[in-house]
């Protein structure tokens, strides 16, 4: 299973090298104001995926964050609440 892990990983890693090889080429991205940046494309396109997944990141830490709240609010309700006692007898049986 660690090979196969290693091996996905090697194959995607020298995926995006090539990928980074093949577009090296120059690109210009336009603001608005006459503001423009020259990057290459690779470079444009990593940071693009960077932000994309930091704000990923960002909605879902959101959630987690709430989730955890709720957790710890159950936590403190069952602790607060008393446990019933385990009743030694049995149940009455049933007249059929």
């Amino acid at each position: 299973m660690r090979l196969l892990t290693w091996t996905v990983r090697l194959a995607a890693f020298l995926f995006l090298l090539a990928l980074a090889a093949k577009n090296a080429d120059p690109v210009t991205l336009r603001f608005y104001f006459d503001l423009s940046w020259q990057l290459p494309l690779i470079a444009l396109l990593l940071a693009f995926f960077a932000a994309g997944a930091l704000f990923g990141l960002a909605a879902a830490l959101s959630r987690v964050f709430r989730q955890r709240r709720e957790i710890g609010r159950l936590k403190r309700a069952a602790a607060a609440r008393p446990v019933p006692e385990a009743a030694d007898e049995a149940p009455p049986a049933a007249d059929t």
